[in-house]
């Protein structure tokens, strides 16, 4: 055997036990993960939706793990800050956030966002889907989907649609409903969907598009009246009230919540979360609450949620371009 050859055959070698040595510390670390405590962001004040699921599912990291898991409340810039802080985070499975529709849209609405809500961030699954609820004020004269379409085209006065802001799920329904029925419905932006609701039932505007969990218990008070879902189908937990779609083919928005990380996140790390919150989803107790909030479970799996979020970002673009919509 040749000098030269030997020679070569140590340096492969060598290579060889470094390229191994590398992957150890990656390896070890998706053994022990996690050995501290975890940081979920959510992009909400207290008290929402996405909040209020970041805590069951810090909770059930915790009891899973026996590693405490923080909420960290980071609401404002419609959760444009807390993604850029994830985004920069170590991708080592640490920071978590919890996200929802408005991470698309706001790509959607925003040209010079910092980051691509999708190809710069680990999708790990989504959690729950949910349509928002057409509501009008009890004096309406429409009592159901048909009335309100008929009585849509037909209108000769104004007419006024409010939503939670600039951008926001109700803003998007309700300018799809324009399109889609080709009326021109001016949108009213509120500062939160308790404004935008508090001025519904004292009678200043229409209808909104609003999220199900406050306009459904209004409407259950009698304080609002429910005309549809904006989900492309029946909700589960309200099968007496109809999606838009059967007036109105092709409508469909749907609010989502789910979880990602910083990307270049470790298979096996991303593989841990997402069994986790796959049984914190599929679990009775959090199917019975979300199901009383109208929410349907969804679990997925990481890539299937990446393509989910991909095909929501053009979904939004395409409406945000067609209708014209500016942010402020």
């Amino acid at each position: 055997m040749s000098i030269r050859f030997r020679l070569a055959t140590v340096a492969c070698a060598m290579l060889t036990a470094c390229g191994v040595l590398s992957t150890l510390p990656a390896a070890f670390a998706a053994d022990t993960y996690p050995s501290r405590p975890i940081r979920i962001i959510t992009p909400a004040q207290p008290g929402g939706t996405t909040d209020f699921l970041a805590r069951l599912l810090s909770a059930h990291f915790t009891e899973a793990w026996k590693q405490q898991a923080i909420v960290d409340n980071r609401g404002s810039a419609s959760g444009v800050n807390a993604a850029e802080i994830t985004q920069h985070a170590a991708p080592d499975g640490y920071t978590l956030i919890v996200v929802y529709h408005q991470h698309t849209i706001n790509a959607a609405l925003l040209p010079k966002l910092p980051y691509h809500p999708v190809n710069d961030f680990t999708p790990i699954s989504q959690m729950t889907e949910a349509g928002t609820l057409l509501v009008v004020h009890p004096s309406h004269p429409a009592k159901n989907l048909k009335d309100f379409v008929a009585w849509s085209k037909a209108s000769k006065d104004p007419i006024n649609f409010g939503s939670a802001g600039v951008g926001s799920g109700g803003h998007l329904a309700g300018e799809l409903y324009n399109l889609l029925l080709g009326i021109k419905a001016q949108h009213i932006p509120y500062k939160g969907t308790g404004p935008a609701l508090i001025d519904l039932m004292a009678g200043q505007y229409h209808f909104n598009f609003a999220g199900l969990t406050g306009a459904l218990t209004l409407a259950k008070a009698g304080k609002l009246r429910a005309i549809a879902v904006s989900a492309p189908k029946r909700l589960k937990s309200l099968p007496d009230v109809p999606a838009m779609a059967e007036a109105l083919p092709g409508f469909g928005m749907v609010g989502w919540y789910g979880v990602v990380g910083p990307a270049n996140m470790p298979k096996a790390i991303v593989g841990k979360i997402h069994a986790q919150t796959v049984a914190l989803v599929k679990s009775p107790a959090f199917i019975k609450r979300m199901t009383a909030l109208g929410s349907e479970m969804v679990g997925s799996e990481p890539e299937a949620f990446r393509q989910f979020m991909l095909a929501d970002l053009n979904k939004w673009s395409d409406l945000v371009k067609r209708a014209g919509i500016k942010a402020n």
